[in-house]
């Protein structure tokens, strides 16, 4: 989804910047609450509500009758038209909040997933073969990356170098006795990072991967030994944004 960098780099990238932490949050609740405002003016809210009312006397009705199973599965009948009635209702604002939220949800994969690399943080590159190449791999740096491991190394199913970088854009390149292949690596103080893999066609280098750090928004917290991921914080926070703007909103 690099075709979305140029519209929200310049609006969301400052807010990454200032914590990952707080970006998932402000883009949690911003999300959150564009729907809930779709779904409180594209839906019949009064048709809404009084289906909500009807699901509920369904569930009380269903409670009462569990020692009367054939009368239960009649009530629970009703019950699921009146919930694929509601369905039917919102479709409408599903599908206007849909391709928004695909395109939003791939730019914060592609910007919130790794932790960046730091200047002189010690870092590492691998490659990978196709089937039946044999010899030395080596990795060629630039003047300002210093190579921390043997530059050439017996090719396997996977090389694995370790770096350090200044600051900057740097060209990595791997060479075997018949191919090499370039791919470019980001140091920055800013949360950004490069794609961490990039795949070649028809070459005795299958791939060249940057092994970065999976990004844990709260840091060393965790929720009950749980790490979780910008995914999983943003799930929690949009329920919990959802379930208070929708009683606040009056939203069904």
């Amino acid at each position: 989804m690099a075709f979305l960098d140029p519209i929200l780099n310049p609006v969301l990238q400052p807010l990454i910047n200032l914590g990952p932490f707080w970006a998932i949050v402000v883009l949690s609740l911003l999300i959150s609450l564009v729907i809930v405002l779709v779904y409180k003016y594209f839906t019949n809210q009064n048709e809404m509500k009084r289906l909500k009312d009807e699901q509920k006397e369904f569930q009380k009705k269903m409670k009462e009758l569990r020692n009367q199973p054939e009368e239960m599965m009649k009530v629970q009948k009703e019950a699921m038209s009146a919930n694929l009635q509601y369905m039917k209702h919102s479709f409408k604002a599903t599908l206007i909040t849909m391709l928004p939220i695909i395109l939003i949800f791939s730019w914060m994969n592609a910007h919130l997933m790794y932790e960046p690399i730091f200047p002189d943080e010690t870092y590492s590159v691998s490659a990978q073969f196709a089937e039946g190449v044999t010899g030395e791999a080596e990795l060629i740096v630039d003047e300002r990356t210093e190579l921390l491991s043997d530059a050439a190394q017996p090719i396997s199913d996977r090389v694995t170098w370790r770096l350090k970088s200044d600051e900057g854009e740097h060209f990595l390149t791997v060479k075997t006795n018949h191919t090499e292949q370039s791919k470019k690596v980001l140091i920055t103080k800013e949360v950004q990072y490069e794609e961490p893999i990039t795949r070649y066609d028809h070459s005795d280098i299958a791939l060249i991967q940057i092994n970065y750090d999976k990004l844990q928004p709260l840091g060393e917290l965790s929720l009950f030994g749980w790490h979780p991921g910008w995914l999983g914080l943003y799930i929690i926070i949009s329920i919990l944004a959802s379930l208070l703007l929708r009683k606040v909103m009056n939203v069904y």
